[in-house]
């Protein structure tokens, strides 16, 4: 990978977490796409925002699983007084 696709995998990730404050599996997933991408046939670039898009479904569908889990949690029960 050259410099320049190196720069431009970097700003888009700057520019992605810039924009949105919720964008917590688009870093891991664009190395580890990266990574696949490059070794699948030098295709570093594509696989980093692949693995970045996937990353943030995945980080998104784990965060509605939380919220989920929490709502349908009874509340703690309070003591009388």
């Amino acid at each position: 990978m050259n410099v320049s696709k190196l720069s431009l995998v970097v700003l888009a990730c700057a520019a992605l977490l810039a924009g949105e404050a919720s964008a917590k599996g688009c870093l891991a997933g664009a190395a580890v796409g990266g990574v696949a991408g490059h070794v699948a046939g030098k295709h570093a670039v594509l696989g980093a925002g692949v693995g970045c898009v996937v990353g943030r479904h995945q980080a998104n569908k784990k965060d509605r699983a939380a919220a989920a889990s929490q709502a349908a949690a009874p509340a703690p029960a309070t003591p009388s007084k």
